[in-house]
């Protein structure tokens, strides 16, 4: 560490130096030449990326406000605020941003130049400023809205966050007394995306802790509580170093004792593993992940967060890595306002992932029908019916001419079985406790026909790694986010949608219950998002598997 602390200190005795330092005199007029020339130009050689085309309006605003003088130098010398963007530029990655995009390094070593050189032409320090400003509003927009298109990752986000006013933003940095605040004042304004800041700047110090992952392999199939292994002192200091073992411990050097397996379970349960304290190959292959992984993880994941619109009212947000729904009492992301539960999502073969979007929930449907998607009766049904008509009666499913719940079934027959085939007849099943939709589903209308439901499959939730469906979200609690939509809706005599009353609709094997609809009294917004790192509000950090690899597909985006 002591080889950082160097280079650090000497940056900060310059840059006060600088800031100390009277520069050329230069009239007013003759910057604001330059300043203009270099405008119309719209590209410096300064910078690594010198076209600011995109936020060229923004940034002539700017100088046209301050009558073209300098943004961030003042009587020829670095104001406070100039010396703050230069530090801030250069330690990006502390917000999860590469540094040398924003060219922090050159123009600290262009400001410095100018120590030894009071002669400098005003065109330099024109083409000084303008740098310093345009690496500003590129650092601004990217930390207000992310630096790639959500779309292009994969990201159907149908209501982006509100456009910046860079030209603003700009002011308020370069004149603010609170630079900090002023930064901070564009980004999201969720808890938890500060909460990933904070582990992000963690993990980087982890990282530079040489060895720290280094774990020797397994001599057998698993290491059980009490079982000898070569890598207990290695796992033991890991395991302190993300804290999952309280610092000072003490175990056995020789095996794995009860302490260091309640240690390992910690890790497990925050890796999406088997919490069961057995040191397998999964659990293994996720200590030795570097940790500077683990930080580009949290990196990706604040990128992601930078897509979000502020919420006007409280959201559902699916997690799809996690496996887990967050249903929002309130717009604030507090966990004492959030309902959470676990979800199934889709498998990761390319046509069942579950897609990530925003759309809105508008209502719920008691003992749905579940009508069989064309893609799931080509592969998997249409060779069981041709086989045996008798299908249809085993698993309670019926041939009809429309989607319509009033639809009369049609004859089971190979003529019907040709229809379906050619799609002029669809397949259907019938309401009940088989149903591969539960007793009730959480409609949010969009073109992926993705939806929420309940399952009859219970036993899927008590496995760890939850990508079993062709890409709709089952829920574990049905009942509860029911409950949690329905709790500003009154039905018949004014009557509560209460737990027992969710209940007994979804229990109602009458035809009136069947496929019965209740809208919402206001759209809920849902968003079904992708992220493969959270930060609780305890301190814990946890990772999840990126399942369908758009991690690496951002990854490459950002590169």
């Amino acid at each position: 560490m002591s080889r950082l602390i160097r280079p650090l200190a000497c940056i900060a005795w310059l840059l006060a130096f600088v800031t100390a330092t009277s520069a050329h005199s230069q009239t007013p007029s003759e910057f604001a030449a330059s300043i203009n020339a270099q405008l119309a130009a719209g590209k410096l050689a300064l910078l690594r990326d010198g076209d600011f085309a995109r936020d060229r309006e923004a940034i002539q605003q700017l100088y046209d406000r301050r009558q073209h003088q300098p943004v961030w130098f003042q009587n020829g010398e670095l104001t406070g605020q100039g010396a703050l963007l230069l530090r801030t530029l250069r330690r990006a990655d502390d917000h999860g941003l590469r540094p040398d995009d924003y060219d922090g390094t050159p123009l600290l070593q262009r400001v410095i130049g100018l120590i030894t050189d009071p002669s400098a032409p005003v065109e330099e320090r024109a083409e000084l400023d303008l740098g310093m400003t345009v690496a500003a509003a590129r650092m601004l927009r990217h930390l207000h809205s992310g630096r790639v298109d959500p779309r292009a990752a994969g990201f159907d986000l149908n209501q982006p966050r509100a456009p910046l006013d860079v030209a603003a933003a700009l002011e308020r940095l370069a004149t603010s007394d609170d630079f900090s605040r002023a930064l901070a004042s564009v980004e999201p304004s969720f808890l938890h995306y500060h909460l990933l800041k904070l582990a992000l700047h963690r993990y980087r110090v982890l990282a530079l802790e040489r060895g720290l992952t280094d774990l020797p392999a397994l001599k057998g199939r698993s290491v059980r509580p009490g079982e000898a292994y070569d890598g207990i002192p290695a796992l033991r200091r890991l395991l302190i170093a993300v804290d999952d073992l309280p610092m000072g411990t003490i175990t056995s050097d020789a095996v794995l004792d009860e302490t260091l397996a309640a240690g390992l379970t910690r890790f497990q349960r925050r890796h999406g593993l088997a919490p069961d304290g057995i040191l397998g190959r999964r659990s293994l292959a996720a200590l030795r992940v570097p940790l500077s992984v683990r930080a580009q993880q949290l990196a990706l994941t604040l990128e992601r967060w930078r897509w979000f619109p502020e919420f006007s009212s409280p959201p559902i947000i699916v997690n799809i890595p996690q496996f887990r729904l967050f249903a929002f009492r309130s717009t604030q992301d507090r966990a004492a306002d959030i309902l959470q539960m676990d979800v199934i999502v889709g498998n990761t073969y390319p046509a069942t992932q579950t897609p990530a979007f925003a759309a809105e929930m508008k209502y719920v449907v008691f003992r749905p029908y579940w009508e069989v998607p064309s893609s799931i009766l080509e592969k998997e049904m249409l060779p069981e019916l041709r086989a045996n008509l008798g299908y249809l009666d085993e698993n309670n499913l019926e041939i009809v001419s429309n989607s319509d719940a009033d639809a009369a079934p049609t004859a089971p027959s190979l003529e019907a079985i040709d229809q379906l085939a050619a799609g002029t007849l669809r397949l259907r099943q019938r309401p009940g406790d088989d149903n591969s939709l539960g007793l009730v589903k959480l409609m949010l209308p969009n073109p992926y026909s993705v939806y929420l439901h309940s399952t009859p499959a219970r036993r899927l939730f008590d496995v760890p790694r939850r990508a079993f469906s062709h890409g709709c979200i089952r829920v574990s609690d049905p009942v509860g986010l029911v409950e949690h939509v329905l709790r500003d809706v009154a039905g018949e005599a004014v009557e509560k949608w209460t737990r027992e009353r969710i209940e007994a609709a979804m229990n109602d094997a009458t035809p009136e219950g069947q496929n019965r609809h209740v809208y919402l009294s206001k759209p809920i917004p849902v968003l079904v998002v992708y992220g493969t790192a959270l930060a609780l509000e305890s301190g814990e950090v946890l990772f999840f598997e990126d399942l369908y690899g758009h991690d690496r597909k951002l990854e490459e985006l950002l590169r």
